[in-house]
């Protein structure tokens, strides 16, 4: 495992972008109020999901029992009561990871739009650059909770394989009209990722690109490469850093960061860690050094000939 805040764009300030993006009290213009609205829906159930997550405990114990014993009635009956309500917690998590990513297509179609360069964007549209910011710290803050709890694939697997045991006997089963066969393989696939909620934000993003091919692939890479750079600044900036109005908002800046980063490399012809990308990957100074592990795997181009062998090493 990685770390990913160790790389940041630019070897020089005055090379990327410089300015401050106010990521604590950006308000909509009334230009983007239609769009911030819409996204603003989703973002509201944010913080919600996460405690939700960070609460979740599993039935670990339950599904024990029941496979230790499994002619005993009252205890598979025990562990499927106690089953089927955290599957609807999973099946929760699942659908908002789509309200996301359509929430986070709508930004992008803003952001990137013409004639606008993605600079002129991010400095006038600042209530955009903070949700699509939001949404970046939401998913890394919920990738990070789902690799540390490895009971939701467990419950998950247990709630599948009692469901088809199920069906062959003919039993009637509570629940299976929440999460069918279709929608459980989907949240399979989901939760078999490592981090779902950013493959699904980076194939959202690939999606974009490839569905508006009238738009020049460069508004969108280098809308996430200017947001990477401003990141960077604020953090290396004295008067910038001044700004921030909690030490909250630095961690906040480093996942934003690690996401974009993230994001760029897979719409990215040649990836973000090619010598010829617009990310130019390189440690951190100290004054930005992260604690967050950005999973490796992630990326899509790290492992590709054109990564020297210093980047390879230091994030792998």
């Amino acid at each position: 495992m990685g770390n990913l805040l160790k790389v940041l764009t630019c070897t020089d300030l005055e090379q990327g972008p410089n300015f401050f993006l106010d990521f604590e009290n950006a308000q909509p213009t009334e230009s983007e109020k239609e769009i911030y609205n819409q996204v603003n829906v989703v973002l509201k159930d944010a913080e919600g999901i996460l405690e939700d997550l960070q609460s979740y405990r599993g039935a670990g114990h339950e599904i024990r029992e029941a496979i230790q014993h499994p002619a005993d009635e009252k205890l598979q009956e025990k562990a499927w009561g106690a089953v089927v309500p955290l599957v609807g917690k999973l099946k929760k998590f699942y659908e908002f990871s789509q309200r996301l990513e359509a929430a986070l297509r709508g930004l992008l179609g803003a952001l990137t739009s013409t004639p606008f360069s993605p600079t002129q964007h991010l400095e006038r549209e600042q209530a955009l650059a903070k949700q699509f910011a939001e949404i970046l710290h939401f998913t890394l803050r919920f990738d990070e909770l789902k690799m540390t709890n490895p009971a939701i694939q467990n419950d998950f697997s247990y709630y599948r394989r009692t469901l088809s045991r199920m069906r062959i006997n003919n039993v009637p089963a509570e629940g299976e009209n929440e999460v069918n066969n279709e929608l459980a393989n989907r949240m399979s696939l989901f939760y078999a990722e490592a981090t779902p909620m950013l493959k699904t934000l980076s194939d959202a993003t690939t999606k974009f690109v490839s569905e508006n091919k009238n738009l020049p692939i460069e508004n969108t890479t280098d809308c996430l490469s200017t947001m990477a750079s401003v990141c960077r600044v604020m953090l290396e900036t004295p008067e910038y850093r001044s700004r921030f109005t909690n030490e909250e908002t630095v961690s906040f800046c480093l996942r934003v960061m690690v996401g974009v980063i993230i994001l760029y490399d897979h719409v990215h012809p040649v990836g973000a860690f090619a010598k010829t990308s617009k990310i130019d990957v390189r440690p951190t100074s100290n004054s930005v050094e992260g604690r967050l592990n950005a999973p490796r795997y992630t990326t899509k181009h790290l492992n590709d000939e054109t990564t020297s062998k210093q980047i390879k090493s230091m994030l792998q």
